[in-house]
This record gives structure tokens, sequence and C-alpha cells, in this order.
């Protein structure tokens, strides 16, 4: 009557499919099927808090296939508990329970969905409890991924927060607290999104939890990253990896996730401070990690970013690769900023490799999908691009309008990392007019200086190498030299990257 199937130390048992067709066959009362319905539904709801978040250790089939099993009948519960004869206090428990799983495995739709439900079925006896809390929690984590910046995200993520806060549940308050930032920080207001990750910071310091400590030193080093204080988010990001390591086992929303931006992030600060060479090993080895785990959510974060490195080093081909993973994992779950951005990836790559008419298409069509959800983490990296191929088509004025906004842009919404390459674009733009050959020069050496104030040599080699270039040109070669030189011997690494060749090209010529 049953079957026994085992699972790595366990056991599973089942009824047979005769058996089960008995068994459905069988009349019963109305009361006999609510009882064992709901105590179906409250077993997998234990099941849920006891076990779940073990899916981020499980990393094979068979290791999986329990979790798997057990998962349809968590969707069996929930779809009986919301159902016509169900019981909705159940499912609300069973879908607060069920959120932060789904969320584990990467089922964004499904956490979008039934914690949509759950919360739309509160009432005054269940409002207000950890139950809201995480469901708050689950829907606009889920919201934002799938649907970039929307309202309803934002008020579930407040309302989240206004409950662990009265709670006085500190843990839970540094989750919230990240995903606010994150909201803030894929919306492109990363002034704001830096304000909470200072207060996640604050509120995390307030207990001994590794886990809650790598949270927030790993937004805060993300925002810092963004507002182009380099040294100081290296500091964050490398402390938050130590706090990750030592964390073990946590409840805190998506940190099962935290290392891969941490990592990712700190693949590009590693690439803007000179240091190109470990900055691709970095972004290799984060990809990996994530595409073992398994979780698309993960990866494409990874993805997203660390094609960046790739780009940055003039590796058409990692970046091509990269960026079509990105595209297909984005699509195949549904995750529509992700979409987005693999279009613009593809129209800015297009751009950089000479077919920048069919780029500047397939980057725009990207943007305007990405502005019109509200997903604009990446805009300011695609505009520039963006620029740099109207320029080279000869639509000046386009590129010259863009770059404008672009810096009011900036100056607006606090992502002073791009600055320096903006003012070295921008430099190049102003040179195809011989009347504005001393402007070129300021916007270069303007680059250059606030490079160095980053401490991003990445950008200052390149700006330094466009200057002298300008200035080699004009037959200035001594001067081109002094002003090439010297950064170039700060380099100790990525001599077959894109601009250390070309640098090295340019002061052979002058030499």
């Amino acid at each position: 009557m049953v079957a026994a199937r085992p699972i790595g130390a366990m056991l599973r048992y089942r009824l047979l499919d005769t058996t089960r067709a008995y068994a459905l066959a069988i009349p019963l009362e109305i009361d006999e099927h609510t009882d064992l319905a709901v105590r179906h539904a409250d077993y997998f709801g234990r099941w849920l808090g006891q076990s779940a978040g073990d899916w981020a250790t499980r990393k094979t089939g068979s290791e999986r296939a329990s979790y798997f099993a057990a998962l349809n009948n968590v969707r069996a519960a929930l779809e009986w508990c919301f159902g016509d004869k169900g019981e909705i206090e159940v499912g609300v428990r069973l879908a607060a329970a069920a959120g932060p799983a789904l969320l584990a495995m990467s089922l964004m739709p499904e956490a979008f969905r039934w914690s949509q439900r759950a919360i739309l079925a509160l009432d005054d006896s269940t409002r207000g409890g950890v139950d809201e809390m995480h469901l708050q929690a689950v829907f606009g984590i889920a919201a934002t991924h799938l649907h970039g910046k929307i309202d309803a995200a934002l008020i579930a993520l407040s309302r989240g927060l206004e409950i662990a806060e009265a709670m006085d549940d500190v843990v839970n308050q540094v989750g919230l607290l990240s995903m606010l930032r994150t909201y803030y920080f894929r919306s492109g207001d990363f002034r704001t999104a830096y304000v909470y990750a200072r207060r996640c910071k604050t509120v995390a310091d307030t207990i001994r939890d590794f886990a809650a400590s790598a949270q927030a030193r790993s937004i805060l080093g993300r925002s810092l990253h963004l507002a182009g204080d380099l040294a100081a988010a290296h500091v964050e990001l490398e402390a938050s990896l130590v706090d990750w390591s030592r964390a073990g086992r946590t409840t805190i929303y998506l940190s099962h996730e935290l290392h891969f931006p941490s990592e990712v992030t700190m693949a590009r600060n590693l690439w803007l401070r000179g240091f190109p060479d470990q900055a691709t090993e970095c972004a290799h080895k984060v990809i990996e990690s994530a595409v073992r785990t398994d979780r698309a959510a993960a990866l494409v974060v990874a993805l997203g970013w660390a094609v960046s490195v790739f780009i940055w080093n003039g590796d058409w081909e990692n970046a091509q690769e990269h960026v079509e993973a990105l595209a297909y994992q984005a699509e195949t779950n549904s995750l529509g900023p992700f979409i987005a951005a693999g279009r613009a990836r593809r129209g800015e790559l297009a751009i950089l490799r000479g077919a920048a008419n069919a780029g500047i298409m397939e980057l725009r069509a990207g943007l305007a999908t990405i502005q019109s959800i509200g997903c604009e983490v990446l805009t300011t990296e695609f505009n520039i691009s963006l620029i740099r191929g109207l320029h080279a088509v000869g639509r000046v004025t386009e590129a010259r309008e863009l770059m404008e906004r672009t810096i009011r842009n900036i100056d607006t919404n606090g992502d002073d990392l791009y600055m320096p390459e903006l003012l070295r674009v921008k430099g190049n733009v102003l040179l195809a007019v011989p009347e504005q050959r001393d402007e070129a020069q300021t916007c270069f050496q303007r680059s250059i200086d606030m490079s160095r104030l980053q401490g991003a040599r990445g950008w200052e080699l390149r700006a330094a190498t466009d200057f002298a270039s300008m200035m080699s040109r004009s037959g200035n070669h001594r001067a081109a030299r002094e002003v090439l030189q010297p950064v170039v011997d700060n380099f100790v690494e990525g001599m077959e990257t894109a601009d250390v060749r070309k640098a090295e090209q340019l002061l052979a010529e002058v030499s």
C-alpha cells in the first residue's frame, strides 16, 4: 500500500497510485476532509520552518529531490487553503512560511502570487504579527525582482519594517532595511539608498549577529562603490565576506545570496583601483559559484554586474558570452528588469565592437524598458556607452544632449563613480569642434583629478591616455609622456588589457 524510497539518509513514503485512487474515492464528511487538509497544510508549514532554510546547502538533484516533492505538497495545500472550501487563516500561516523558501529557490512568480494572495486575506486577527511581516517582505522582494520600481513593493517593505520595529526584531529590521535600500538603489536614487545602507549598518551594530553584520556591510560597501569611495567600499565588502563566512545558517531574506553581490562588486572595485587581472579572476569566480547554486536570482545579479569587468578590459568574447547567459537566465525566469538589462548590454557591446547603428537601437530599446519599470541602477553606465555610439556615427548634437543630461542625473542621484569616465567621454566629444579644444582639455584634466580623488586608476589611465593623445597630435610629445608615464607606471598587472596596451603603444609613439 505504501512505497518507500531512500533519499540520502532519509526514507520517503508515498501511497501507490492504486491506493491513492482508492482512498480518494472514499466519501468523507466535510469536517473529516477539512481536518485532513488542515493537518496536511500545518505539517508542511512546520516542514518549511524546519527544513527549507537548508535549500542553499543542497547542491545536487538527488539532494534536492525531497524538497521538490515537499514543495508540490505546499502548492497543493496553498491551493486548498485559498480555495472555496479552504481555511484562509491556515493559508496565511502557510504562505508566510513558504515565502522565504520560494525566494531561496528563485521561484519569484510563486513568491509574488502567494504573498499577495495572503496579504489580501489578512484580517484583524492576523494583521500586525510575524506572519504579516514575512508576507510583506516576501512580496516586496519578489515584486522588485519581477517588476522593478513599483509603489506596491515600497509600501510592502515599509510595512514589514514597521512591524519589525514594533516587535523590536533587529534581525528582520536589517533584512527589510537592506531591501528598502535595494529598492532605491535599483531605481537609481543612490543618495536615498545610501541613507538606508547607513541606517541598516547602525541597526546591525546593535546586536552580535554575523549574518546581520554581513548583510549591512555588503549593502554599505556597494553604496560606497557607486558613490566613488572605492577604498571605503573595499573595507566594507571585505568585512562583509569575512562576516558571511562566520554566519552559518540564517533567516535573513535572501542572505544565502549575500556573498555574490559583495564579490561581484569587489571585482568591479578591483578593476577601478587598477587591478584588472585580479578583477577578472574574481568575476569568473563569482559567476562560477553562482552557476553551481542553480539560483537564477543570484546568477543574474552576478552576471549583470560582472560583465562590466569584461567590457572594461576590452574582452569582447567573454563579455558577449556572459551577456547572452544573462539574457537567457532572465528570460527563462521572468525577471523583467534583468531582461531589459540584458538587451541594453547587447546594444552596449555592439557599439563597442563597431556596430554602432545596430547597437544604438538595441541599447535605446533596453533603456526604454529600464526607464519604464524604474530599474535604473545601470542607466549611467549604459548612457555613457550610448553617448560613445552616437558620437561614433556623427550624431554629435544627440550625444551632447544626452551627455549633459547624464551629468545632471549623476549630480542628482549620487552615482559619482561614473563622473570621471563621463568627463573623459565628454572631452572626446568636444574635440570634434576645434574651437572647444581648451574645454576638452579641461574635461580630461578634471577626469584625471576626480579619478585620483576616488582612487580609480582604471578611469585615470583612460583619461590620461586620451589627454596624452590630444597633446601628441599637437606635437607636444614631452607633455604627453609626462602625463601618461606616471599613470602607466602605477599598473603592475593587466598588461594584456585593451587600456594598458593602448597606453603603452602611445608611449612608444611619443618616446
